[in-house]
């Protein structure tokens, strides 16, 4: 392949600006066809974005002979069908986060890319912005030294900001996101850990639900122990008042530490008493660093920018922290 030439299914409103866009803003990739199954949203969809052809049906774009890339942004629910049916048909799948509804469906979905020799990348597009990068590089330059801990809290008010909305509001179904809110912005902060960190020893975690209206858990916690000895404790809450809402990261070294929002575009370091802020410009598309990665690497110009592989290894942490 000389050029990526993308064919989305699920073209909701994540793909409205965050990924859908950038498609077309990327070097050798192109965006020729959308798909949803309400047929005249799909067509709305073509028609703002000006992509030449949408469908209301999956196996249909699937099979386009024009289309030799796919990206899948539905639901959880759908990942694993349209990715092993996209790797059937020998076309490359880049999956949105989560990559699925648990480990065992990630696990499933990486054996096929492999038996097939078909490539597959998920989105865990924060691997490829400049801000999380440029920790990554202090971590490696041992700036705050050796590290010891890390501290993340994520607590939110049940109608939080930082979810995307939808209609039928999916994302609090268990039977079609996998769980609750955790399970669509955990994925984000436990890849980055992953990612900074390597290889987990361990893991453990409890969840429960507090709010009795509610058909999932909105509280869960957290424990990891990696290889290289760095400890992990996550506090995740999606019931808390408004004015109480935090997102942290504090990643504490020998020497200083490191503290960030997840969802945020500016952190700090602070050592021997001495504080210094980094602050980026917020990305207007914010998959478009990965997306350029993804484009590589299905051209064979580049490494596997987040694989099956790496994103089983946080289905495998969320299914132990809520006990699946």
């Amino acid at each position: 392949m000389e050029e990526i030439r993308w064919g989305i299914i699920g073209c909701g409103d994540v793909t409205e600006i965050k990924s859908g866009p950038a498609f077309n803003q990327v070097k050798n990739s192109k965006l020729v066809a959308v798909m949803r199954r309400d047929g005249v949203k799909a067509a709305d969809y073509a028609k703002r974005h000006q992509v030449a052809k949408w469908y209301d049906d999956a196996i249909q774009l699937i099979r386009d002979p024009e289309v030799n890339a796919i990206y899948i942004a539905t639901p959880p629910l759908q990942h694993e069908a349209y990715t092993i049916e996209a790797l059937n048909a020998g076309k490359p799948v880049y999956v949105e986060k989560p990559m699925t509804l648990d480990a065992a469906s990630a696990q499933r979905m990486t054996d096929a890319a492999h038996k097939l020799n078909v490539k597959l990348c998920i989105a865990h597009y924060r691997r490829a912005q400049p801000m999380f990068l440029k920790i990554k590089e202090l971590l490696a330059g041992r700036v705050i030294g050796d590290i010891r801990l890390v501290r993340l809290k994520m607590l939110q008010s049940p109608n939080t900001s930082l979810i995307a909305k939808s209609a039928d509001n999916w994302r609090i179904n268990p039977a079609i996101s996998g769980g609750g809110l955790f399970h669509d912005l955990a994925p984000h902060q436990l890849d980055l850990m992953t990612y900074y960190f390597g290889p987990v020893k361990n893991a453990s975690g409890m969840a429960a639900r507090q709010q009795e209206d509610s058909e999932v858990d909105d509280l869960v916690l957290g424990n990891i122990l990696f290889e290289n000895g760095v400890v992990f404790s996550g506090n995740w809450c999606f019931s808390v008042a408004p004015q109480d809402q935090a997102d942290s990261c504090i990643i504490y070294g020998a020497r200083g530490q490191i503290s960030f929002p997840v969802f945020g575009n500016k952190f700090t370091v602070t050592t021997n008493q001495k504080t210094e802020e980094y602050v980026f410009e917020p990305l207007k598309h914010v998959q478009q660093p990965m997306i350029e990665k993804v484009v590589d690497y299905f051209l064979g110009k580049g490494q596997n920018p987040c694989s099956g592989e790496d994103a089983w290894v946080t289905m495998k942490l969320m299914d132990n922290f809520t006990r699946k």
